[in-house]
């Protein structure tokens, strides 16, 4: 019959079309909240459900405009914000006002939005669902070769983003090209492949009914089939998603209905091929009843009017066909489907027909032949295009593309590998002569570490000597010395006894003479025996008061001073502090620096001995108005019988001992000696000893 050879796309392709403007308000909202940042999301959602209720109460124009006048108060919006304002454009005037012209223009400015790489790869599924958009205003317009391509292109941005959801979208506009090209089998798997995809998408108002649609298109196709237990089983499925989720989605309640309107006029088509015309004819009632309501699906309500109509002709129910076809009539004039024209013009042909009324009847032959033939003509042009040829055509371009794509990146990697074999065979070389050098280096070095421990061992042995022969030199001097204190002594104790019996001046002086040079010698003998000896005694030590010991030397030494017209001044600790030392040791070291300050400083020269406490230390200074020491002479003066002695200012002898023993005193006792040249002249002495605690 007539009715089973119609084309059923649009049913479940309006549906899609009303989901689509109903979700182009939903993802277009998000541009519209802050005049000079993108709205932030509360904001958002205000407009959204201002807008989805205009939407959905039918007033589809008056929510576009609300919105366009939100997204206009922002001065700036984000990529995805705009996207979505264009979005909702696009839906509105392809899907609702079949502007294709200014459709591609919206679909355009989507794909115009993608200028860099960067913005491709952070919005992947913008970017495929663009080249969807331009594909489906291709599509339409009969320019399948480039709309195959966008889809394609489409395809593959969701395959390498993994975006499911976005390949869902392809798999469902598959599924529509092959059942308008009559590949209802290709469809069916096309519809499920896509059910099973977005399954995995959040669930939203817009995944549940796209759900729900993919489920009645895979049902249709199989009834195409004559597969009747298939489809009824899919639309059963649909019908049963759409109850499971009512209580989630009762906002949109209407929606649901025109669902289930559509569904019902579908499942109709299987019980009127099975001549279960009383079912048949209560769900094509039921979704007229639905659908032909003001805002819902009336082209869907319109073909169930036709699937009842043909009913009626079947069953040679005349008045009933003439009310429906009548009252079909009258709807066109508000609702423009031409896909129902060809169908009616036919219906109302067999009824003038039977009324006998040939003439009326061969007019409306002549205006279904014409209808007729336009749509044979456009589903010809569609079925030329074959789908699949062209998929394999794009996929393998994809795929030469891709193996050119490889082959440049192989190069690029071989390129790489040979400048790094290169650079590793320049390292490996380098690294051998390296290494070369570095044996010979080594052989080098093994020479010169025998050389060195050779003359390590000639020094150790050459110590070893000296540390004899000063033990030896020390041992003679103590011996020599000895040896002549005692006569030497004698000397100087019978030449004070003959001065007190000589009777002349000459006599007087000469024995003077005798006496100063065995008083000197004895000096010097003390001070060798000092020297040699000192390092060798163990130190007693015991607590000494800095300064009471320090007055004590100033008092033995005055004497010597005021031969010589000098002062001693002294700068003394404001309170008692004691060191651990050796008092006749320490007491000798600053005797000795007194006596060289005396020995060292002119006539009526004032000599200065202070102490001061710096942290734990104890600092005790002898200044001079002296003779200084010369710079050649800095590193010499603390060395044993050095060559720095010098005679004093009034002619005094000098040994060239004293600043050594002092050092070896201080040292030992765990302090430092040091001197410095005053600027203007003399010398200051001073050494460091710990105070007790």
């Amino acid at each position: 019959m007539p009715y089973r050879n119609r084309d059923t796309y649009r049913p479940f392709f309006s549906v899609w079309l009303l989901t689509l403007q109903f979700f182009g308000v939903l993802f277009f909202i998000s541009s519209c909240q802050n005049n000079s940042n993108p709205p932030d999301e509360a904001s958002f959602q205000a407009v959204v459900d201002s807008a989805s209720s205009l939407y959905d109460h039918g007033n589809q124009k008056k929510a576009v405009s609300y919105l366009n006048s939100e997204y206009k108060k922002f001065g700036h919006h984000d990529l995805k914000q705009t996207f979505e304002y264009y979005n909702l454009n696009y839906n509105y005037t392809y899907h609702f006002l079949g502007d294709s012209v200014k459709a591609i223009l919206y679909a355009d400015s989507m794909l115009n939005l993608f200028d860099t790489a960067d913005k491709k790869l952070k919005y992947p599924s913008e970017y495929g669902r663009a080249h969807f958009f331009k594909g489906d205003v291709l599509f339409d317009s009969k320019h399948y070769n480039q709309a195959y391509q966008y889809f394609y292109q489409g395809k593959i941005i969701a395959s390498n983003s993994l975006d499911v959801c976005v390949l869902s979208d392809y798999s469902y506009r598959m599924g529509m090209i092959n059942y308008k090209q009559g590949h209802y089998r290709q469809a069916a798997a096309n519809f499920k492949n896509g059910y099973n995809e977005h399954s995995t998408c959040r669930i939203t108002f817009r995944t549940f009914y796209r759900r729900q649609e993919l489920l009645n298109n895979a049902g249709i196709s199989y009834s195409k089939l004559n597969e009747n237990d298939s489809a009824m089983y899919f639309f059963k499925r649909a019908l049963n998603l759409i109850d499971q989720q009512k209580e989630r989605f009762k906002t949109s309640a209407n929606l649901l209905d025109v669902a289930r309107g559509v569904i019902y006029g579908n499942q109709a088509n299987i019980y009127l091929r099975q001549h279960n015309y009383a079912q048949a004819g209560q769900l094509l009632k039921k979704s007229i009843n639905i659908n032909l309501h003001t805002g819902n699906d009336n082209r869907d309500a319109q073909l169930s009017e036709m699937k009842l109509a043909h009913m009626y002709y079947d069953r040679n129910n005349q008045d009933s066909l003439f009310a429906l076809l009548q009252n079909v009539k009258r709807q066109t004039d508000t609702i423009k489907n031409p896909e129902i024209l060809p169908d009616w013009n036919y219906l109302a042909a067999r009824y003038y027909i039977k009324k006998n009324d040939a003439k009326s009847a061969l007019g409306y032959f002549k205006a279904y032949d014409s209808l007729k033939d336009v749509m044979a003509a456009r589903q010809k042009a569609l079925q030329e295009a074959d789908v699949s040829e062209q998929i394999k055509r794009l996929e393998k371009n994809y795929e030469f593309d891709k193996l050119q794509k490889n082959s440049q990146l192989q190069n690029t990697m071989l390129i790489v590998i040979l400048v790094f074999a290169v650079l590793l065979t320049i390292i490996m070389f380098l690294v051998y002569s390296n290494w070369q050098r570095s044996k010979k280096n080594i052989i080098k070095l093994d020479s010169l570490n025998n050389q060195i421990n050779e003359q390590n061992s000639s020094l150790t042995r050459a110590l070893a000597e000296l540390n004899i022969s000063s033990q030896e030199k020390d041992r003679i001097l103590r011996t020599v010395a000895h040896d002549l204190r005692n006569p030497i002594g004698g000397i100087s104790s019978l030449t004070g006894l003959i001065a007190e019996e000589a009777q002349t001046t000459d006599q007087q002086e000469s024995i003077r003479l005798i006496k100063e040079t065995s008083d000197n010698s004895l000096q010097l003998i003390n001070e060798i025996l000092e020297a040699t000896n000192h390092q060798k005694t163990e130190i007693i030590k015991e607590p000494v008061d800095i300064n009471l010991l320090i007055t004590n030397s100033i008092e033995l030494l005055r004497f010597k001073a005021a031969e010589k017209n000098q002062s001693i001044v002294t700068a003394l600790l404001p309170e008692s502090v004691q060191i651990n030392a050796n008092r006749e040791q320490i007491w000798r070291v600053i005797s000795n620096l007194i006596s060289n300050a005396i020995k060292f400083s002119p006539l009526r020269a004032k000599i200065i001995v202070k102490a001061v406490l710096v942290a734990d230390e104890v600092h005790i200074c002898v200044k001079d108005n002296g003779i200084g020491v010369p710079d050649y002479l800095k590193e010499k003066i603390f060395n044993m019988f050095t060559e720095a002695k010098r005679p004093g200012t009034a002619g005094e002898k000098s040994f060239g001992l004293g600043l050594s023993i002092c050092r070896q005193i201080i040292e030992s006792h765990g302090g430092k000696l040091w001197f410095e040249n005053n600027p203007e002249g003399g010398s200051t002495f001073c050494f460091s000893l710990k105070t007790t605690v």
